[in-house]
């Protein structure tokens, strides 16, 4: 039973305390804006703490049209309570930036994830998934390198149409009178159907329409690319399930994702990159689970973008504080890290032995959530593919990063500079709930939305199942070591078929505008120039004959003689006698 409340604090909306301390960061001096970040997220994970499930505050808006914008239940708790919790921990890591931009964006960032995820009504919705899109973009561009910019255009461009895309049809919605967020899974599937699909889909990073995450994540800053890859694509996993639980076809798009995303992660050298593509691996799962659309299967997706919110940001934390440390990207430049950065190297270790989905780690208690349910479901190959993917998750992260960042000989790496030990702090955090959350999952999954029976990770087919799969990564990684070194080529995605023929077009637009204002300059000179001369002499526009090359008007040159206008006045007064006589 919902009920009206006015705002209190014991249902003070978290999305806003955030956004009122990245407002407060924007404007203190540094002293003040370390504590202000590392403590401030705290204040939002208290209110999410204290909500209610049945909390439904609203807000009169124009036209009669009433705004939902704090709704508590189950689904939208459990991912408010992740959110804020990465808000906390994000902000620790980044409490050290001096950048008050950058500060601002991610708090607010982070506050409009949560803005989406309690919002009920489409309008709510639309609003704060723009202003999702609004400051991760300066997450990007903070970094100010040219590279940083380009992609974060490409970043503005596709945000932009998947926001119109989304905008269109949740536009098609209210026309129709529907102003709250409800399932349209069960149709009709019209066209404000496909364009809300079309527009999440998007954020979600759904294979072919992935490669902007891949584009733009590894080139933000170190801080800022922690909070990118925690809110975006589980804010969209979020909405899938909220709107879309039960479209069988996007069980086909999440194993594609799960496996697309494995397979380049495994031939990719630069480590965010890498780990973008995980994401969008780790999404797939997800997906999959959204469109099986079994109790089981939703729980499997909830747990999931819980899971890999903690083990991604804490890869990323690791993976940014060696860029910080090093100033190297590149996995084949690195090497013996693991006696320079001893601490990074366990808690990379921790987030890898996760995300590979070991078990008493917190990947292992989700992710096998999601196979099951495709099992309980029958479906035996998506059952099998998910697995795969998990096996190609082992090898490019567990193996892969692992050996030749960390334990491989050492190729001369230089630590730079200290790493700041609020990063440390935060790594640790991250590290420590990964293996509290796969040691004790009931901490989890006494929070999952949807009632489903007991399920219980630590089976010894479960364990079994985990230990092949492994096993099957390890054995070639091994017998083929030297051939696993990540090359430096570069790796071709679906954004080429954009990025390519839309590059085109700007360029011959470019040279089309270009040739017409080069033809138009012409024109105008000589224009300019015949009028300049006209004006020296006007009379030679209307005779042709004397003086052409005379520069000046002289009237000496046009003078006629005396003889034609007596000759004019002579015979004018020919014709008036003529006339006259003709009528006496």
């Amino acid at each position: 039973m919902m009920t009206e409340v006015t705002m209190t604090m014991s249902n003070l909306h978290p999305g806003f305390i955030l956004i009122a301390v990245g407002l407060i960061a924007l404007f203190v001096p540094k002293s003040l804006r370390r504590p202000v970040l590392a403590a401030g997220p705290l204040l939002g994970l208290g209110a999410v703490l204290t909500l209610a499930p049945g909390t439904n505050a609203t807000l009169p808006f124009i036209n009669g049209i009433t705004l939902h914008y704090l709704h508590v239940d189950a689904l939208s708790w459990i991912f408010a309570l992740i959110f804020c919790m990465m808000a906390v921990i994000g902000g620790i890591y980044a409490c050290h930036n001096s950048n008050r931009m950058e500060a601002f964006c991610s708090m607010t960032y982070a506050g409009s994830a949560l803005g989406v995820t309690l919002a009920q009504d489409w309008l709510t919705l639309i609003f704060f998934s723009e202003l999702m899109a609004a400051t991760s973009l300066f997450l990007i561009w903070c970094k100010k390198t040219p590279a940083s910019r380009q992609a974060g255009y490409r970043y503005l461009l596709v945000h932009m149409f998947g926001g119109n895309l989304l905008l269109a049809g949740i536009f098609l919605k209210v026309s129709a009178g529907d102003y709250l967020v409800m399932p349209l899974a069960q149709g009709p599937w019209d066209t404000a159907f496909w364009l809300i699909c079309l527009g999440i889909s998007i954020n979600a990073a759904v294979v072919p329409l992935h490669a902007w995450l891949v584009d733009a994540y590894p080139e933000g800053t170190v801080t800022g690319s922690v909070f990118l890859s925690s809110f975006t694509t589980k804010v969209a996993v979020y909405c899938l399930i909220r709107i879309f639980a039960g479209t069988d076809f996007l069980i086909w798009f999440g194993v594609l994702m799960a496996l697309y995303g494995a397979c380049y992660a495994i031939m990719e050298n630069d480590m965010r990159r890498l780990l973008s593509y995980h994401i969008v691996s780790q999404v797939g799962f997800m997906v999959a689970g959204v469109g099986l659309g079994t109790a089981m299967a939703l729980n499997g997706a909830t747990a999931h973008a819980f899971s890999h919110i903690l083990y991604k940001s804490l890869l990323f934390m690791c993976a940014g504080a060696i860029i910080y440390a090093t100033g190297i990207r590149k996995i084949n430049q690195l090497g013996g890290l693991a006696k320079k950065m001893p601490f990074t190297f366990w808690c990379f270790v921790i987030a890898a032995l996760s995300i590979s989905g070991v078990p008493l780690f917190n990947g292992f208690i989700s992710k096998s959530i999601t196979i099951s349910a495709a099992a309980a479901a029958h479906y035996g190959s998506v059952e099998l593919l998910l697995q795969l993917a998990g096996v190609g998750t082992f090898l490019s992260i567990a193996l892969k990063m692992i050996y030749f960042i960390f334990l491989a000989p050492d190729n001369g790496v230089v630590i730079k500079r200290e790493v700041p030990k609020n990063m440390y702090v935060a790594m640790g955090i991250g590290a420590t709930l990964c293996v509290l959350y796969g040691v004790y999952p009931e901490l989890l999954y006494r929070y999952l939305p949807f009632t489903m029976e007991p399920y219980h990770p630590f089976t010894v087919d479960h364990i079994t199942q985990s230990i092949e799969m492994l096993g099957m990564a390890m054995l070639p990684f091994m017998m083929y070591l030297p051939k696993m070194e990540p090359h430096t080529a570069l790796s071709l995605d679906t954004d080429w078929f954009y990025r390519k023929p839309f590059a085109g077009i700007v360029t011959g637009l470019s040279y089309l505008c270009c040739a017409v204002s080069r033809a138009l300059g012409n024109t105008w000179e000589v224009l300019y120039e015949k009028s300049m001369e006209l004006s020296h002499n006007p009379m030679e526009f209307l005779d042709a004959k004397p003086l052409r090359n005379s520069p000046k008007y002289n009237p000496e040159n046009y003078r006629t003689s005396i003889a034609d206008p007596i000759m004019i006045t002579l015979t004018i007064l020919f014709c008036s006698l003529c006339y006259f006589m003709a009528i006496i």
